[in-house]
């Protein structure tokens, strides 16, 4: 059997000591990681041909229905990531490709990344930075976190790991999900209420949902126009969650205290995305939410074990 990382870059695995574990099985034959992404889908098909196992360390390269009805062979697609929204999932189900993710497992990593773009927009890090190079030496006000009210949208693994770190610094913390219950809410310290008053009241709104038909562009310009004044937009999810659009028009107008942002409806944003140029209402990150030595050593010893379980016949972490 064949495993193929299809397309590592920026760097995730290949030089990780966990593929030495999939080299050591009697049944793989190869594994044949690739260091640049696909120029196109032809190409990954190209790539992909006589591979049955695969792992897809970066979400920029998609697996659409055109894709895996072309590769007879594949069995597995195995992410480094909790996201699935790469791969079409009812064409994957249709052609036999079974899909692991990893749920939770860098939850802890992802949400400190939220509070620090949190942190960072409240106290204007980038905003400063750029004014002291620049030879100013501004007065401009921050924000104090404590008592202010987070609105956590999404209360998975990483919506509740945030909504603690919420709580450890004295905020009021409220939520919003598709299936909340009593039991939930008193695990997590958080008071449930519906999506609208949570955006009307919150100071930090934070997002923590996956991308499916249902959330993709769940905060428009009209949820955008329900938060206060001062309110900060915290995105370390999906990018399609947000109409990027109607954020920046809300940024540009002062609608909104700023946002956080460490995923984007296009990735890398093209120049002309006018959120790049909001510079001193934006706290920016490329997508890097779960990129520590820490974070993408779990990633890649998860996906590793995906792919033994599977081959074990015991599949496990199983989407699809």
């Amino acid at each position: 059997m064949k495993v193929l990382v299809p397309g590592d870059d920026p760097p995730q695995i290949q030089d990780s000591g966990h593929l030495e574990r999939l080299r050591a099985r009697s049944e793989i034959d190869e594994v044949q990681v690739w260091r640049d992404r696909p120029g196109s889908l032809e190409a990954l098909v190209e790539r992909a041909a006589g591979a049955q196992l695969v792992i897809n360390s970066r979400g920029a390269v998609r697996w659409p229905a055109e894709v895996l009805q072309r590769l007879p062979e594949l069995r597995l697609i195995a992410t480094c990531s909790i996201g699935t929204d790469m791969i079409d999932l009812e064409a994957a189900r249709r052609h036999g490709v079974v899909v692991s993710n990893q749920p939770g497992r860098t939850a802890p990593v992802v949400a400190e990344h939220a509070l620090g773009l949190m942190l960072a927009l409240a106290k204007h890090a980038a905003f400063h930075t750029a004014q002291i190079r620049a030879g100013r030496w501004p007065r401009v006000d921050g924000v104090y976190l404590r008592g202010k009210v987070l609105g956590i949208v999404g209360t998975g693994d990483i919506g509740a790991e945030t909504a603690r770190l919420g709580n450890a610094l004295g905020m009021r913390v409220v939520a919003w999900t598709f299936n909340p219950s009593p039991e939930r809410a008193a695990q997590l310290g958080v008071r449930y209420v519906e999506l609208e008053e949570l955006l009307a009241g919150s100071d930090v709104v934070s997002l923590h949902l996956r991308l499916s038909g249902e959330s993709q562009g769940l905060i428009g310009a009209r949820q955008l126009a329900l938060m206060k004044p001062g309110a900060m937009l915290i995105n370390t999810a999906r990018g399609g969650l947000v109409d990027g659009t109607a954020l920046a028009d809300a940024l540009e107008r002062g609608a909104l205290f700023g946002a956080g942002l460490d995923v984007f409806e296009r990735e890398p944003p093209p120049p002309d995305d006018p959120l790049l140029h909001s510079s001193e209402r934006v706290v920016l990150t490329p997508h890097a939410a779960d990129m520590t030595p820490e974070g993408v050593e779990l990633l890649n010893e998860g996906a590793v074990d995906n792919v033994i379980a599977f081959l074990d016949g015991t599949p496990r972490n199983v989407v699809t």
